[in-house]
């Protein structure tokens, strides 16, 4: 399923005890219509407070009893307001939303103005002062291609090995907002979080745009900007391989 939700009010997308999830309250929804507890897996775990507008999520059809093309209208339903459910198909079996993607796209938002909007505080990142685009876009270009982010990763999820293929990254200006777009092969722990944080802050000039390549060669997070916080964060998009996920 491609299922769309405000992260605002839930601890994540991973299933933790007695807090609400992304996860926690597809399974309850599912184990309310079926009878049975069905896991479900996720392509991207998404942090407390991040957004998604393209996440897909995959569980066992097993005493499951309802079909694809009503599988979307059934949960949204009962699904709370913040979460919907774009899209149901069936998938081949042995199919993970995870480890069959291609790529996964994520959006970060800011919001550029001296007074905050009230409107935007759940969407955005509010960064009142100017920024120096072409030093952001000079660090930016450092990041794309296969490279080790041991860097770019915050505590928390050991990981086998931390290169990824960066293919895509862009800053675009829209009016009152920048928008990043990043497009990889796999995100590391708070990654993108990361990179957006650091690119701050060399548009604040208190970084230098050097600071990423020497990252990248040392594998020091300490060198980098601070965490951006998780409200301007959206996971966009993920592309799986030809036949296997058709909306």
């Amino acid at each position: 399923m491609k299922i769309a939700y405000d992260g605002t009010n839930f601890y994540g997308f991973q299933r933790q005890p007695r807090l609400r999830t992304i996860q926690g309250t597809l399974e309850e929804i599912l184990e309310s219509l079926s009878g049975s507890h069905l896991s479900v897996q996720g392509a991207g775990r998404t942090d407390a407070g991040v957004h998604a507008r393209g996440q897909v999520v995959a569980f066992p059809l097993r005493d499951w009893p309802i079909p694809a093309e009503r599988t979307a209208p059934a949960l949204n339903g009962t699904l709370p307001a913040e979460m919907a459910v774009l899209a149901a198909a069936e998938a081949p079996a042995g199919f993970h939303p995870r480890y069959d993607a291609l790529s996964k796209t994520y959006h970060y938002t800011v919001f550029r103005r001296a007074v905050r909007c009230p409107l935007w505080r759940l969407y955005a990142l509010h960064q009142p002062a100017d920024l120096n685009l072409r030093l952001m876009r000079e660090a930016a270009a450092d990041l794309k291609g296969e490279h080790d982010f041991s860097a770019f990763q915050n505590t928390g999820r050991p990981v086998k090995s931390a290169v990824r293929v960066l293919q895509e990254v862009l800053i675009e200006e829209d009016d009152l907002f920048l928008h990043f777009w990043f497009t990889a092969n796999g995100f590391l722990y708070q990654m993108v979080r990361v990179i957006v944080g650091t690119l701050l802050e060399i548009g604040l000039e208190r970084l230098e745009p050097a600071v990423v390549p020497k990252a990248l060669e040392t594998g020091k997070r300490e060198l980098l900007g601070p965490t951006a916080p998780p409200h301007g964060l959206c996971l966009e998009r993920v592309v799986y391989p030809e036949g296997i996920f058709v909306e």
